[in-house]
C-alpha cells in the first residue's frame, strides 16, 4: 500500500480490511460513479486553461498541457509542472508546462480535477508547504479528501490489475 504509506496505521488497517473483503472498488464506485470525457491532449488543454482562467488568471501562462505515459505513479508522480527559463536577447523567458499521468484518462473526474489543481498551484509555489495546500483547498475545498480517495483508487487499481 505504497500510496498510503504516510497515513496513520489505523487508517491503513481499515483500507486493508476493505481490500480483504473485496469491497474497496465497490466503495470507490459508490462515492465516484462518474467518468469524464477528457481523453486527449486537446481536451485536457481546454479543461486546464478554463480552470486556470477561473482560479489563477494572473499566474504565468502555460505553454503546454498534456497527458504523459512516462509519468510513473510508482514514483509518486501523478502530474508534473516544469518550467524552463531561457535568455532571449535582453529578456528572460520562462515556459511552464503541465503534464498529467495518462492513468487519469480513466479516473473519476474528481481525481483529474485534483491533479490539475495541484499542478496549477505549482505556478504560484514550488514547495509543498502550508501556503501551497491552502491554495489547493481554495481552488478545491475537498482537496485533501479527494487526494486520499485518489490514493485509495490507485491502490485498488494496482491490486486488481
Amino acid at each position: 500500500m505504497k500510496y498510503l504509506a504516510h497515513y496513520p496505521e489505523d487508517l491503513q488497517q481499515q483500507v486493508r480490511a476493505l481490500i480483504d473483503a473485496g469491497r474497496l472498488g465497490e466503495v470507490l464506485a459508490e462515492r465516484y460513479p462518474n467518468t469524464h470525457e477528457i481523453n486527449n491532449n486537446a481536451a485536457l488543454y481546454t479543461y486546464v486553461m478554463a480552470r486556470k482562467r477561473a482560479d489563477m488568471a494572473s499566474s504565468p501562462p502555460l505553454t503546454k498541457v498534456r497527458y504523459c505515459d512516462k509519468i510513473s505513479t510508482l514514483n509518486n508522480a501523478l502530474g508534473t509542472h516544469t518550467y524552463a527559463t531561457r535568455v532571449q536577447g535582453a529578456k528572460l523567458k520562462t515556459k511552464h508546462e503541465l503534464r498529467v499521468a495518462s492513468i487519469f484518462k480513466q479516473a473519476p473526474p474528481e481525481f483529474l480535477e485534483m491533479i490539475v489543481v495541484h499542478e496549477l498551484a505549482h505556478l504560484r509555489g514550488r514547495e509543498h508547504d502550508k501556503a501551497f495546500y491552502r491554495l489547493c483547498c481554495h481552488m478545491l475545498p475537498d482537496y485533501h479528501q479527494i487526494e486520499f480517495d485518489m490514493r485509495l483508487w490507485l491502490t485498488w487499481r494496482e491490486g486488481s490489475s
